[in-house]
């Protein structure tokens, strides 16, 4: 097994267990693919893999096509995607995925969650080179022979698979520009989509104290709380 492996076994973020919070961030994923793809999924890859994260998610039908025809609304503002990064209690850095109409309003919030919870907010790219962004797609456990399907990915740019005992479903990691070439690949070879996101593993994880790691907690929570605030990556062991 290898990092990515080791930190989705460490990661302790409740994001996807706040339903309301899910659906939110769900809904901007999709105006967002439709505005850069258009609103017809058999055409957008994108939008198509976030349509089946919103299934995944148990995110009703009626709130996927609201999501798709606000986006083609003439009304709907365009959300800017921004990356804050900072360094939490105990030197634990910190990186938030935010997605807003509001710039001023975000790193305002931010900015305050930071000072008030024991952290400062730093400036752009000072810790992105301590994360590595990838693509994971997790697919149906319907035996699959994962060396021979990670062996097969090698070369499109996946360079990680292994199966989630907790879900039962197959986590397959890949470089961050291989998105498309493994979602065609996938979707070719007729395997069950379960969803499909980017996202950020740390380079290397700092070990924290049971009572530093509550302090730190406090941080990430108040962050995922605000309603820009997409994901929240640290290297938190």
């Amino acid at each position: 097994m290898g990092r990515a492996f080791e930190y989705r076994k460490a990661s302790k973020l409740k994001r996807w267990g706040m339903m309301a919070k899910v659906f939110t961030r769900i809904g901007k994923d999709i105006v967002m693919a439709v505005k850069a793809g258009g609103a017809d999924p058999q055409n957008n890859s994108r939008l198509r893999a976030i349509i089946q994260n919103a299934k995944a998610a148990n995110m009703p039908k009626e709130n996927v096509e609201r999501a798709i025809k606000r986006a083609i609304s003439k009304d709907q503002e365009d959300y800017k995607e921004i990356v804050y990064e900072g360094k939490g209690p105990h030197g634990i850095a910190i990186l938030i995925e935010a997605t807003t109409d509001n710039t001023n309003r975000t790193v305002a919030n931010v900015r305050s969650y930071f000072n008030k919870l024991g952290g400062s907010l730093g400036t752009s790219g000072m810790l992105d080179y301590l994360f590595d962004r990838k693509c994971l797609f997790k697919i149906a456990n319907e035996g699959i022979d994962l060396e021979e399907l990670e062996f097969e990915l090698i070369d499109l740019g996946g360079d990680e698979v292994f199966l989630d005992d907790e879900t039962n479903e197959i986590n397959i990691y890949g470089e961050f520009s291989a998105f498309g070439a493994i979602q065609k690949f996938l979707e070719e070879k007729g395997y069950e989509l379960k969803g499909a996101e980017f996202t950020r593993i740390p380079t290397e994880l700092k070990e924290l104290s049971e009572e530093e790691i509550a302090e730190v907690d406090k941080l990430i929570e108040r962050l995922e709380e605000d309603d820009d605030v997409q994901n929240v990556y640290t290297n938190m062991k």
